[in-house]
């Protein structure tokens, strides 16, 4: 038997339709909240520990300080102090130098260079002189006039009320030794007095006044 369908009404029609749609078609969850981490506080640092740091920081500065200078001083340079005027006027009592110990490392000590050196009869001590001849130069003196190989010294940096008037020599410098004196003639023990200085004697070559500062001086 047949049944009658009854006509849809063409208005609601779409309505109808849409509703299907949504009935059938899966629900969409709505966008969910994002979950940020939760924030994790370090904790305090005591007033002890960052005192303890800073402790410690220090100590490594001065370790460091004490390596590099100790490095300093044993293949470079080195702090001296001037004890007596055997070098004034170039070098007054308590005057500080920077001498250059590499320099004869390299080279030999060259006359009117003024070193640092062991004194010869005692090493523990150690002096300032003036180089004034090398290794083969013959050295005399007359009147306290210094000639080497003959010809008259320049030694305009002696003024007249330090010169000595003494005689010596003649003698020439054996080898691998120098001839040094203190540019303050007659207050100064030197190769007058004890003879020529072994090389392996010669500390290094003064290269700076720094104190005082006033009198501060590259030689």
């Amino acid at each position: 038997m047949e049944t009658e369908q009854q006509p849809i009404d063409p208005d609601i029609e779409p309505y109808l339709i849409a509703s299907f749609c949504a009935a059938s078609s899966p629900a969409v969850p709505a966008a969910a909240e994002l979950e940020t981490a939760p924030i994790i506080e370090a904790p305090p640092v005591s007033a002890w520990t960052h005192l303890g740091q800073e402790v410690l920081a220090g100590v490594q500065t001065l370790v460091s300080a004490a390596v590099y200078a100790t490095l300093i001083v044993t293949f470079g340079f080195q702090v001296a102090r001037v004890d007596g005027l055997s070098m004034a006027p170039t070098l007054e009592d308590h005057d500080r130098l920077i001498v250059n110990k590499l320099v004869y490392e390299l080279g030999d000590p060259r006359p009117g260079d003024i070193v640092m050196l062991y004194y010869p009869l005692n090493p523990e001590k150690m002096f300032v002189k003036r180089v004034i001849a090398k290794e083969g130069d013959t050295v005399r003196i007359v009147d306290g006039r210094v000639y080497v190989n003959d010809i008259p010294l320049r030694d305009d940096y002696v003024p007249a009320e330090f010169r000595s008037h003494d005689d010596w020599g003649p003698q020439v410098v054996q080898q691998g030794y120098y001839f040094v004196m203190g540019d303050h003639r007659n207050n100064s023990s030197d190769s007058r007095h004890w003879g020529p200085v072994p090389k392996k004697y010669i500390v290094g070559k003064v290269k700076v006044r720094w104190w005082p500062l006033q009198d501060a001086k590259i030689f």
